[in-house]
């Protein structure tokens, strides 16, 4: 039997599903019918931690988590997101304690819920105190609309303020062998303060797989086009990378992605990777990666391979790097200078 990890108070799959794809990002909304089987399927497999966001879809991903789900809503750990919301066709920041406030009673309409188990702030506000907003969220506990408050893209400085005002659970952070920046600070910090560590894209937004994405293949909304890692002149010198990956997979007696997952399962018990998929295959590979066990000398060599220096190309460009609060490498800061 697979061994459970703890968010909150709540013991749920290692692995968790990240909803996005189905409705945002990546291109064309997936037909409401095949992601509703999807999320279904998740569950059959035993994936009980769902994550949405208010952004998705433009509230259309909640809408489809509650629908699809219904009575098995019980069975779910639910996560949702506000702060990062879309207004007039455009992307806003919006930390405001009642900006939170009316983004929590809609998502609550959304999802069809009474209560939202893990409610993150997706984005910090740089106009609004971290303090003022997760006083807001402090206040939704009390009032039984959300059980547990969540961080998403902060670093160590902004967890810290905000855990001084109400308890953080959850810290999500963009984290696989080709983003290892939550080693700088947030993965210490998670553990000294007990707080679980949600590791978003941990399939490297689909360059570790195998075959791995193919940007050729891009969608016109796929919002890769605007990560300079996925560009033309990047994305080649990336993937020479796989084939050390490759090679530890075939040993071990696993994909690609199951070694990436299961990478971050040995990383720390704190760790809960939600990939994100449309795919039925791509969706029990996930799910069985949580079986998959690295010994400490695969972890060391993968870790000596990927490091954070042999990507190509930063993680965001200059404009999506000033929405978020998380550490860069020194060499990172030298290069955007």
């Amino acid at each position: 039997m697979t061994a459970t990890r703890r968010i909150g108070d709540s013991d749920v799959y290692p692995i968790g599903l990240g909803c996005m794809n189905l409705s945002h990002a990546y291109g064309a909304p997936t037909e409401p019918a095949a992601a509703s089987r999807l999320l279904n399927e998740a569950l059959d497999l035993g994936c009980n931690f769902f994550d949405t966001a208010t952004i998705y879809g433009a509230g259309e991903n909640e809408k489809l988590v509650a629908a699809s789900v219904g009575e098995r809503r019980k069975d779910i750990f639910l996560a949702s997101k506000c702060v990062l919301d879309v207004r007039d066709g455009k992307r806003v920041l919006d930390g405001r304690p009642g900006a939170i406030k009316a983004a929590c009673d809609a998502s609550l309409k959304r999802l069809n819920t009474d209560v939202i188990d893990l409610y993150y702030m997706h984005r910090p506000d740089p106009n609004v105190p971290i303090e003022d907003s997760v006083g807001a969220l402090s206040e939704l506990v009390e009032a039984g609309k959300i059980r547990f408050v969540g961080l998403s893209e902060m670093g160590q400085r902004l967890i810290e303020r905000a855990h001084a005002v109400h308890p953080i659970t959850a810290v999500q952070s963009e984290y696989s062998l080709w983003v290892r920046n939550p080693e700088i600070a947030v993965m210490e910090t998670c553990r000294d303060l007990d707080i679980a560590l949600v590791a978003f894209s941990p399939v490297g937004r689909g360059f570790l797989a195998d075959p791995p994405f193919d940007p050729a293949n891009m969608h016109e909304k796929d919002m890769r086009r605007f990560f300079p890692r996925f560009s033309d002149e990047n994305y080649p010198g990336n993937l020479d990378l796989l084939d050390e990956a490759r090679a530890c997979a075939a040993e071990v007696g696993c994909t690609v992605a199951q070694l990436a997952l299961a990478w971050l399962l040995a990383k720390g018990d704190h760790v809960l990777p939600i990939p994100g998929t449309t795919s039925s295959d791509h969706l029990k590979d996930n799910v069985a990666a949580a079986d998959v066990t690295l010994d400490d000398d695969m972890v060391a060599r993968l870790d000596a391979h990927f490091t954070p220096e042999s990507a190509v190309g930063p993680r965001y460009n200059e404009q999506i790097q000033a929405t978020v609060d998380t550490e860069q490498f020194e060499f990172e800061t030298r290069s955007s200078q």
